[in-house]
């Protein structure tokens, strides 16, 4: 007997839950070359959007307050739990995106080794942007980074995977909590990161992941006035101003660049710790000479 073809429907992932849209509404991710439906992704609204937001600002003060060691064993973990479901994340990227086996399996193990990369930066990077002061008084002066806040990501659309990945890990490594607007081409691996947030030692909160169409939720991103940076990395003239015009009324760090050079989110310029350096605010302190 032929079976009725089940099709997962995939939630958005808010303070480590799975809730469906507060619209009600749902798309279909199709394969690019046979039109096949693929899977049901929930489509955020501006409700949706506002508890994400909430989420991460809830989970900052303990998120930032951890030891950077044990944030750096908490990325590390996403790798690992990223590692054991390589093989469904290939075959996520393959069927919707069109990729060949071998691009799906570099652009995971890419992923992969990105995210421990930056675990291991996140008891370092402050070594590299602190600094001692010389001041004439008997005074030592200190500055050292600290993290903003909350920080939306806006996922670049050339790959599924690796871009989130390259993008969200700078920015949570230093204390910082996020909201993510999934690709608006390739969604589905993104939401299929959030079962590995689930599964890890990620705190609820820290990272949020919405689906739907950007144009929708850009704006309400952008006028936040409880987000405190938001990172897009793209050429389109009309988002970059909207983002620098609406992200203006509350201060908001504007994060804009372009694709990385050379093999573009596969090479090495794609990962820095002055990435990390771009998500911080940098502290200066005093305390007087002891005798």
């Amino acid at each position: 007997m032929k079976r009725t073809n089940v099709l997962k429907t995939y939630k958005l992932f808010i303070n480590g839950q799975f809730p469906r849209s507060e619209s009600g509404h749902y798309f279909q991710v199709k394969d690019p070359e046979t039109k096949k439906i693929l899977a049901n992704l929930a489509r955020a609204s501006r409700k949706d959007l506002r508890d994400a937001v909430k989420a991460a600002r809830g989970a900052f003060p303990s998120w930032s307050g951890k030891t950077a060691y044990n944030r750096g064993q908490i990325l590390y973990r996403i790798a690992e739990m990223l590692e054991a479901r390589r093989t469904e994340f290939a075959e996520a990227i393959i069927a919707s995106t069109g990729a060949k086996r071998s691009q799906a399996d570099d652009e995971v193990s890419v992923s992969i080794d990105r995210m421990i990369w930056y675990a291991g930066w996140a008891d370092k990077f402050s070594q590299v942007f602190s600094s001692v002061n010389p001041v004439a008084l008997p005074y030592f002066n200190f500055t050292m980074p600290e993290a903003m806040g909350v920080v939306g990501i806006v996922a670049a659309d050339e790959l599924s995977l690796l871009p989130l990945v390259s993008q969200l890990a700078p920015a949570i490594v230093s204390g910082n909590t996020s909201l993510v607007l999934a690709s608006d081409s390739f969604p589905l691996p993104a939401i299929l990161f959030a079962e590995v947030l689930a599964t890890s030692d990620v705190p609820p909160g820290v990272i949020n992941i919405l689906t739907g169409p950007r144009k929708e939720l850009l704006p309400h991103l952008a006028k936040h006035m409880d987000v405190n940076a938001v990172h897009y990395v793209g050429q389109n003239s009309e988002t970059r101003k909207l983002l620098q015009t609406e992200g203006a009324a509350n201060v908001k760090r504007i994060i804009a660049s372009e694709k990385p050079n050379g093999d573009g989110w596969f090479s090495e310029k794609a990962q820095s710790p002055y990435l990390i350096e771009a998500f911080v605010e940098m502290k200066t302190t005093w305390h007087p000479v002891g005798t």
